[in-house]
């Protein structure tokens, strides 16, 4: 409404010569107002003074502020009863609280009064800028290790030379787009019995175990890995049709002949491992054969779990149409996990790293899991 060009006290004087006498038109004519003005200005001041004109104002201010404050009190305490439910734990949650409420009508300040987050938390604004060639190699090294997570990524990236963290390998990882995608997982059972004791040093003892794939016109083949206990270094991968015991004492001879022999050999029951074959070899080597509980591949983890970075990362990553295809490449991977890739258990080095390490510093606390 537009503001009148009388104050209350002018007002009043005029209502006044009306009193006195003068007509609603002759004081329009003389004060220059329409007279059904004046009129109406009879009907809301008639009768009172100036003082009391301007207490009613105040009282009307005072009445409308009073209002304003009960919505802003009525609309935190709805705004309080949407945040009830949730628990505001980081800054970021709190922030986006904040705006939520004031996206609600609440102003920024009693925004953060009611989810408690400093206002400076809530004006910041993140300025951050990603290299560009973080990127690019950060998906490079994904396509290349495909079944490489962040973190094993990270170990990567900083191998090159990167100075990065995981958390912002992770983000950069993360909005890129390339995050693995989960395989499922068979049910693990935790039991007792038969453990062996730890091993302290490498060629300790050796874990064996075979993994079955197929050739791509469906003909299946066997792979025979070994691996050392302590170092978790891949000793060797032998890859045929067929795998007896008398080829498995043969892959063993050779082994012995180029680094020797640990104490002790563990494996599961196959017919393979507990055939008259290995068993007369083992007692003319003097080797101890540690076979596992039935039916509990857990007690042979070291050589479960490369099992399944073989799998994973390799075999279910290719076809191979024949079986020299197949050596080659599971022989190519075999090297490059024992020299190149990154072994969370090893404190992020490689098998070959691991055992420079240890070999100039046994006392070292870095040591196999």
């Amino acid at each position: 409404m537009r503001k009148s060009r009388f104050t209350e006290t002018q007002i009043v004087s005029i209502l006044r010569e009306h009193d006195a006498g003068a007509s609603f038109i002759e004081l329009g004519r003389r004060h220059g107002v329409h007279p059904n003005t004046i009129s109406a200005w009879k009907s809301r001041y008639g009768g009172m003074q100036s003082s009391e004109i301007a207490r009613g104002r105040v009282l009307e201010d005072e009445n409308g502020r009073m209002k304003r404050i009960i919505a802003n009190l009525s609309l935190e305490n709805d705004a309080m009863k949407e945040l009830i439910a949730q628990k505001l734990l980081g800054p970021s949650q709190r922030k986006a609280a904040v705006r939520a409420l004031q996206d609600l009508g609440v102003s920024q300040r009693a925004a953060c009064r009611i989810a408690r987050c400093p206002r400076s938390v809530a004006q910041y604004r993140v300025r951050r800028t990603d290299d560009p060639a973080l990127l690019e190699r950060l998906k490079a090294l994904a396509a290349e290790r495909r079944r490489f997570g962040y973190r094993r990524l990270t170990i990567m990236l900083r191998r090159e030379g990167f100075v990065v963290n995981h958390k912002r390998v992770h983000r950069i990882y993360r909005n890129a787009g390339l995050q693995l995608r989960s395989r499922r997982k068979r049910g693990v059972r935790y039991v007792r019995g038969n453990v062996v004791p730890p091993v302290t040093r490498p060629n300790e003892r050796w874990s064996l175990d075979f993994v079955h794939d197929a050739l791509s016109n469906g003909r299946k083949f066997r792979s025979l890995t070994i691996i050392d206990d302590f170092t978790r270094e891949s000793i060797g991968i032998e890859v045929d049709f067929s795998l007896t015991g008398e080829r498995v004492v043969r892959v063993l001879s050779r082994l012995a002949q180029e680094r020797g022999l640990p104490p002790t050999l563990k494996f599961d029951n196959g017919t393979e491992f507990t055939s008259n074959a290995m068993l007369g070899w083992a007692a003319r080597v003097n080797v101890e054969l540690h076979f596992i509980e039935p039916g509990k591949p857990t007690q042979n983890g070291s050589v479960e779990s490369f099992n399944g970075r073989f799998r994973d990362e390799l075999l279910n990553e290719h076809a191979f149409p024949t079986l020299f295809h197949a050596r080659t490449a599971i022989e190519a991977w075999r090297v490059d996990y024992n020299h190149r890739r990154p072994h969370t258990a090893l404190g992020g080095l490689t098998p070959a790293e691991f055992i420079e390490h240890h070999r100039t510093t046994p006392n070292s606390r870095l040591s196999a899991a």
